[in-house]
């Protein structure tokens, strides 16, 4: 259970994290803001409570027993280089350098342009497959990581999530945890009407893994969902229920918000409503 000011420093960065997105994509004019706000809360936590991710990133003395985190949604990069920033990886200013040419802040993260990257990633289905032969490795070479994919719901409709899943699943790999980013919506509409994914639970358990879900914006929920995730004798999904377009009234469950830039006025009201 997290503290009182845990939590306030939690909603201040969550809320800063959402900002920051906001006006990426729109000094940008391009960029998927509502997957991105969607999952502001829980890698807020996860950079800020749970993961060991050095500030001076491979420079660091314990560079290779840092935790491993792979944005497999890579078209969500505002919000990961807004919370790698926030974290001190490379300065805040040069987030609105975002999608510009020559800038280090590509539309989808490159592990050769930024401290913090773990693996470049953008095509859809492929994080989890990578997260793999990480966690494999890892355990190869007994080092204690964790291993950290953070996955969309409309990219398990990828066959090779599945072909992971059950990899990860025979090798019981302990060390490695999914969390599934659950806004029920993509690029074409609601998850379910696309290609249906529920029960996600049974599909996943199916597999030899165990499973949490929880509501992906509270905050004590993904902190006890990822200790509890720690300890699990086998690779563990956390399914985190979550609203597309968070803390944005007008782009809150608007699929159309997938993959858009606000213009002025947008910014100006969303902005507005995420203030503290």
């Amino acid at each position: 259970m997290l503290k009182k000011e845990e939590l306030c420093e939690l909603r201040l960065s969550s809320s800063k994290t959402r900002q920051n997105i906001l006006k990426m994509v729109h000094n940008a004019k391009s960029g998927h803001p509502g997957g991105s706000l969607s999952g502001a809360d829980i890698l807020n936590v996860l950079y800020k409570k749970c993961l060991n991710i050095p500030q001076m990133w491979d420079k660091s003395p314990d560079f290779d027993s840092r935790d491993r985190f792979i944005l497999s949604k890579g078209h969500a990069s505002p919000l990961l280089y807004s919370v790698l920033a926030q974290n001190g990886l490379f300065p805040e200013e040069e987030l609105m350098t975002f999608r510009k040419f020559g800038s280090r802040l590509q539309g989808h993260p490159s592990k050769s342009c930024l401290p913090g990257i773990e693996t470049s990633t953008g095509s859809l289905g492929q994080g989890l497959s990578i997260g793999c032969g990480i966690a494999l490795g890892l355990k190869l070479d007994n080092n204690s990581a964790t291993v950290v994919v953070y996955t969309g719901d409309g990219e398990l409709q990828e066959g090779s999530c599945w072909e992971a899943f059950m990899q990860a699943g025979a090798r019981q790999l302990d060390n490695l945890i999914a969390i599934i980013d659950r806004n029920r919506l993509q690029i074409d509409g609601n998850t379910e009407d696309v290609m249906k994914l529920d029960s996600l639970n049974d599909k996943i358990r199916a597999f030899d893994w165990n499973t949490i879900e929880i509501n992906g914006h509270d905050y004590n929920q993904i902190y006890d969902a990822y200790m509890q995730a720690k300890k699990s004798t086998k690779p563990c999904a956390v399914i985190a229920n979550t609203i597309k377009g968070k803390g944005v009234s007008f782009m809150e469950n608007q699929a159309g918000w997938h993959g858009k830039a606000p213009n002025d006025e947008q910014l100006a009201q969303a902005l507005k409503e995420l203030e503290i």
